[in-house]
């Protein structure tokens, strides 16, 4: 059954618009109650970062779990990675996150966790969709869900990040600019880093409710670039609104990519694991880079693509019984250190690189050459299949030819804006540039 509400993460849109609705998102936590109560009484976690709907979503969805005779425990700002660990050691049946992650802070959205923190199942979503559309009963006074806040919650997840690093991390020295996108980890990720030894600075961790994602952050490294250089920082650290995906910056001042920290990651990994690599790889997605396949590949680490999309790295990673995978946007998933996509964590995984390696960051992604990679985001009017249209078709062939064997093409719709995301990858960077304008103007011409 194809999905009403549930995209790739969640359900996502704007703010008061349907679904983002106090009213639906209301619905949508009785939903959730129900489907959680059908295996008894039950409770869950939920959590949000900082845009200032979270309070109105908060309370909607507290009085829908209520309703259906759900405890509620509340933490208040925490990365999502950490909800799915507060989940999971609590003994809660379910985690919600209020988030819309690295969108501007009049979109919104809800995630969901399983009680083992890990995204729930395409058959529970399709189950809280079918009680949507139920008429809303209240149980009896007596069986109604409490709600009470978690006092120590940021204490428990920052011991837990640091519990993900090597026993020999030491970080003494190493000074480190922390982008927090004014968003959830703005009073976690500081902490977890300084409390390593590290000398810290952040920036974007000035919250107001509006300023989430507002050039700072991941999907803006230009801030991070300047601090690097200004404070002459060893290296900078970059996370989303939600702190489930990293970047990072070199002491030069030249970003890192996911692609290149995942490279990294699995590099250290292989060493680690020397005598045991029988059944070793990496899962990336259709947007990784070229150049990643080939350094791994060159290394006797598996690769293989997935889709789009954490859940879908997460689908492969169980596929193949292996542990590290991620995006080119920097949600990375370690598997032997947590249940889903953290940047804390993460990162944590790429310092632990540099203190064994005794390499910096820019001589680190060395080891990888990356292919001229240009993506153009064209704006449309609803979602629609790129590949519906025959002359998209056409032009993709023809860009394809014209590439040969040393580039792709990919062209995809979002799944959570209405965009159409057109990429263009290849050995001569003019080239890429030509084709993924001509590209583009096309998809405009068809459906903006």
């Amino acid at each position: 059954m194809k999905k009403k509400y549930f995209g790739t993460d969640g359900i996502r849109g704007k703010v008061g618009v349907h679904p983002m609705t106090a009213d639906f998102v209301l619905k949508l936590g009785w939903a959730a109650g129900r489907v959680l109560a059908k295996q008894g009484k039950g409770k869950a976690v939920i959590g949000k970062d900082t845009r200032i709907s979270g309070y109105m979503y908060e309370s909607a969805l507290e009085a829908g779990l209520s309703a259906a005779g759900i405890d509620c425990l509340l933490t208040g700002p925490m990365p999502t990675p950490g909800i799915a660990y507060l989940t999971r050691t609590m003994n809660a049946q379910l985690g919600i996150v209020i988030s819309a992650s690295h969108n501007p802070f009049y979109d919104n959205g809800i995630k969901f966790f399983s009680g083992d923190g890990t995204k729930l199942s395409d058959e529970i979503e399709l189950a809280i969709e079918a009680e949507i559309e139920n008429e809303m009963l209240t149980v009896d006074s007596a069986l109604l869900g409490k709600a009470e806040r978690i006092k120590d919650a940021s204490g428990r997840y920052i011991e837990f990040c640091k519990g993900t690093s090597p026993f020999f991390m030491e970080l003494s020295g190493i000074r480190i600019i922390i982008d927090t996108a004014h968003g959830a980890a703005y009073h976690i990720a500081p902490s977890v880093f300084s409390e390593l030894g590290a000398e810290v600075i952040a920036i974007g961790n000035e919250p107001d409710g509006v300023n989430i994602n507002e050039k700072v952050g991941s999907t803006y490294p230009e801030t991070l670039q300047q601090a690097v250089i200004q404070h002459r920082a060893d290296l900078g650290i970059a996370l989303d609104g939600d702190a489930d995906r990293l970047i990072m910056v070199d002491h030069k001042g030249e970003v890192v990519d996911g692609d290149e920290l995942l490279f990294m990651i699995a590099m250290a990994r292989k060493q680690y694991q020397a005598n045991d690599n029988k059944n070793f790889g990496v899962v990336g997605t259709l947007m990784s880079n070229l150049g990643m396949e080939i350094a791994l590949k060159n290394m006797g680490i598996g690769f293989v693509r997935a889709d789009v999309g954490d859940r879908y790295v997460m689908e492969e990673l169980h596929k193949n019984a292996w542990t590290i995978g991620g995006e080119s946007s920097g949600h990375i998933i370690c598997l032997d250190r947590t249940t889903t996509g953290d940047g804390i964590v993460a990162a944590l995984q790429v310092l632990a690189s540099i203190v064994s390696s005794g390499k910096n960051l820019h001589e680190l992604k060395q080891g990888m050459e990356k292919f001229p990679q240009h993506m153009i985001n064209v704006k449309i009017k609803a979602k629609v299949d790129p590949l519906s249209s025959d002359l998209i078709i056409k032009a993709i062939a023809e860009a394809q030819e014209r590439l040969a064997d040393k580039g792709r093409v990919l062209l995809r719709a979002s799944g959570t804006e209405p965009l159409i995301r057109v990429m263009v990858e290849g050995a001569d960077e003019q080239q890429v540039l030509s084709e993924v304008k001509g590209l583009a103007e096309i998809v405009a011409q068809v459906f903006a």
